[in-house]
């Protein structure tokens, strides 16, 4: 057993002992403590100054109360100034083209073959009065027992494509489809009396032809004369009005029969 002791105390040697450990223990326990309270100061420290930070910026950027909007700015400016009332707004006639002086300017030139017409009144693309005679036409026609509103309106189409076509081969300057079918339409208002004569009395005889040959060239002198005056066709109003004497005849004919 002696042996025992001795082998193992020559085993290991060293010179730990329990005052040793104890002491150890302690300075350890004591570190820690130390290092404990200085960990605790260290994060107690940052929360202070942030509060203390947040205390300061509320108290120095009070909030205003408004709320931010910001400017827009187009790129691309309006020239374009709008009424800020309906008193500056043009009439909704003027709007859509539509002036009744020009109207009865023109009618009073249909009505007066030997009145000199006014070019630049009648060079407009007016097709308020037109619509407006051949609509009185398929109306006085259709009270006359005669039920023709295709005929009136295809004649009058066609009759607008040929005459368009003639005046731009024979007058030097150029002139709309628009403006022939204005003048064509206006001139149209004498057959309007013929066919309104056609209700009441009829037209198949010798005055009922005598009739329609001077209704026919009313209505071509009064187009010839228009044509001439607006494109500058100076000595050729009897050859215009040849083809409208042409589609005016068969107008009559529609009235006549």
């Amino acid at each position: 057993m002696s042996n025992f002791e001795q082998f193992d105390i020559d085993f290991y040697q060293s010179n730990y002992s329990t005052d040793n450990q104890e002491q150890s223990y302690n300075g350890s326990g004591a570190t820690g403590s130390v290092y404990g309270s200085k960990k605790g100061w260290t994060t107690d420290a940052p929360q202070s100054e942030y509060f203390a930070a947040a205390e300061t910026l509320s108290s120095s950027q009070a909030y205003p109360g408004q709320i931010f909007q910001p400017a827009y700015t187009s790129e691309f400016p309006s020239d374009h100034i709008y009424p800020d009332s309906f008193d500056d707004e043009p009439p909704l006639l003027e709007e859509l083209g539509i002036n009744f002086d020009h109207i009865w300017q023109k009618t009073l030139t249909v009505l007066n073959p030997m009145k000199p017409a006014d070019g630049s009144i009648m060079n407009e693309t007016d097709l308020t009065g037109p619509l407006v005679f051949c609509l009185a036409l398929g109306a006085t026609l259709l009270l006359a027992g005669k039920v023709q509103f295709g005929y009136v309106y295809g004649t009058s189409a066609l009759g607008c494509i040929v005459m368009h076509a003639l005046l731009n081969l024979m007058s030097i300057a150029s002139v709309s489809y628009g403006c022939v079918a204005s003048v064509l339409g206006y001139c149209l208002l004498p057959m309007v009396i013929l066919s309104s004569y056609a209700i009441f009395f009829s037209l198949q005889g010798i005055l009922g032809t005598l009739l329609a040959l001077i209704i026919i060239a009313w209505c071509s002198l009064s187009a010839s004369k228009i044509f001439t005056s607006a494109l500058a066709m100076e000595g050729q109003q009897f050859l215009v009005a040849y083809p409208c004497a042409l589609l005016y005849g068969l107008f009559a004919l529609m009235t006549v029969f």
